[in-house]
């Protein structure tokens, strides 16, 4: 636990790459293989079941520190996370901290479903005395779900294949779909050559590039022109805003991958039928939407069923899904990623075509267009077609692994946006725990001002920390870990989307938002109303 704590300090510390590399390396080279593969469990978001519930953890931290609960709670508003203010209020440990590694203490986690509550609670507090603050730390950002670290996945992969001498694709396929630290060793992951391949793994996903919008029309096409070449080069089709997923069936099991490798088969009935006629060794890749009568609907009538525990007739009726496939992976049992975009898709197009299940089984359309001026016209479009913008794809091109500059391309529509006041804020978290860096936004209802939307991206290191800089002179209340501040500062809020709300008091509720700009140049009197936000409802 020791090295692990002191990983997640370094990592944090710097904002270099080849310096977290060089961190995540000198890791892997001086802990047990056990520990190796529980860190990468956790750094890929695999996380073991809550086993403790906030409400414990509280009480349970109050009474180990024989501190009243008011003095707790004034802390934690302070520190504005509970891990670390539990970290913080305990002495400092002497003895060294815990002699115990990572998958001791996570073996001792997992094992707590067979305690009753007074062992957990006697369990806790004798962990926290045994470790020194940043090991604490650490251990209740694991025990509470809420572990993130400040390094990409990639990253990760870069130093393990760099140790490992291996192509950082073919790791990032291996620690794909369901594995657990528990039973998949590091011995098995490095290996040249894996002999038994696990049926339900997918492939790592390609990810398409952003074409930066310009102030122009015409700037736009000249920068396509100069960017992608020759629009003949190119077939362009939708963006879709739903989840993307990849379709597996092999050995007459089907599995469907979310693009956050969340095993979702059981959520989609629907998708069912047209996959178990699909031929063994078949992967699909492409969007799930909430579909009805041939037409994608809005993302929020998706987003009623997601995270449901149980799909009732209501929910299956009120929000039916289909599948918008765009590519092809595995064809008859072969990867097959290495083919061209063209030929995937006269093979995707091949099982598209025999389906008895069209409605639900659909194809991505191709879009016509002979020149980068007509398709930049039917770009317009896109929110008539519940779409985001327009996916751009080479193709001669290969069906790679992450986000590649080149060959795969997302071209979105502008955002639309209002003006609005800020009029909460509240403590960021990593590298950001002690600035005001999440905010909250109001526009005005005849004299008042109505929240609509929390953002927390768009500003610069410097600009946050004049709003921090404003937000600690100008508190008017607090609430928990959230400040009331005096409106006054003005920012243009950007969104993908909005729809009807009954569960904000504004009635909206809106797709992506984030900050496009500080807008000094406004005084708050001309933020924009309740009104302008619905009128993009019509």
């Amino acid at each position: 636990m020791k090295a692990f704590a002191q990983l997640f300090l370094s990592l944090d510390e710097t904002n270099k790459t080849n310096e977290k590399v060089k961190v995540l390396k000198d890791y892997f080279n001086c802990v047990p293989d056990t520990d190796k593969m529980h860190m990468l469990a956790l750094f890929t978001g695999r996380k073991s079941k809550r086993q403790i519930n906030s409400t414990q953890f509280r009480l349970w931290a109050i009474e180990a520190l024989k501190i009243p609960s008011w003095l707790f709670e004034e802390s934690y508003h302070v520190v504005g996370d509970l891990a670390e203010t539990i970290a913080l209020l305990f002495p400092q440990n002497n003895t060294g901290g815990s002699s115990k590694t990572l998958t001791e203490w996570i073996a001792e986690i997992n094992n707590l479903s067979t305690y009753g509550d007074e062992e957990k609670r006697h369990w806790l507090q004798q962990s926290w005395q045994l470790l020194d603050t940043q090991e604490r730390f650490v251990f209740n950002k694991i025990l509470t779900g809420s572990f993130r670290v400040g390094v990409s996945q990639s990253l990760v992969v870069k130093a393990i294949a760099d140790i490992a001498d291996l192509d950082a694709a073919v790791l990032t396929h291996r620690i794909m779909g369901n594995w657990r630290p528990e039973d998949y060793t590091f011995r098995e992951l490095i290996q040249p050559q894996q002999e038994a391949e696990d049926i339900s793994r997918p492939y790592p996903f390609f990810l398409a590039y952003p074409i930066q919008e310009t102030s122009t029309v015409q700037k736009s096409v000249e920068d396509l022109q100069q960017t992608l070449g020759e629009a003949s080069e190119w077939q362009a089709e939708w963006k879709w805003d739903g989840i993307r997923a990849q379709l597996i069936k092999r050995d007459g099991q089907l599995f469907i991958w979310s693009r956050g490798e969340d095993l979702s088969t059981d959520r989609f009935p629907e998708l069912h039928p047209f996959m178990n006629e699909l031929p063994d060794g078949t992967v699909l890749d492409g969007e799930i939407l909430s579909f009805r009568q041939g037409k994608p609907l809005p993302f929020n009538v998706l987003q009623a069923r997601i995270g449901r525990k149980n799909l009732s007739k209501k929910i299956l009726e009120e929000s039916p899904v289909a599948l918008i496939a765009y590519d092809c992976l595995e064809y008859e049992g072969k990867d097959i990623r290495e083919k061209t975009q063209t030929e995937r898709r006269e093979l995707l197009e091949h099982l598209q075509a025999k389906t008895a299940y069209p409605d639900v089984f659909n194809i991505s359309t191709l879009i016509d267009f002979d020149s980068w001026e007509s398709l930049s016209r039917k770009r317009q479009q896109s929110r008539e077609m519940i779409a985001e913008g327009i996916m751009l794809k080479r193709k001669s091109a290969t069906y790679q692994v992450g986000r590649k500059r080149g060959d795969w391309w997302k071209w979105k529509i502008d955002p639309l946006s209002v003006d609005a006041v800020m009029i909460y804020a509240q403590k960021g978290h990593g590298r950001r725990a002690d600035l005001y860096t999440d905010y909250t936004f109001a526009v005005w209802d005849g004299d008042k001002l109505v929240p609509f939307a929390k953002a927390y991206s768009g500003l610069t290191d410097a600009e946050i920390n004049k709003v921090d800089a404003f937000v600690k002179r100008n508190t008017l209340e607090k609430f928990g870990p959230v400040r009331t501040v005096k409106p006054e500062l003005v920012f243009e809020i950007g969104f993908e989307g909005i729809n009807k709300s009954t569960r904000h008091k504004s009635g909206v509720a809106l797709r992506f938002p984030r900050i496009l700009r500080w807008r000094h140049d406004k005084p708050k009197e001309e933020a924009d109303t309740i009104e302008t936000l619905k009128a993009f409802l019509e």
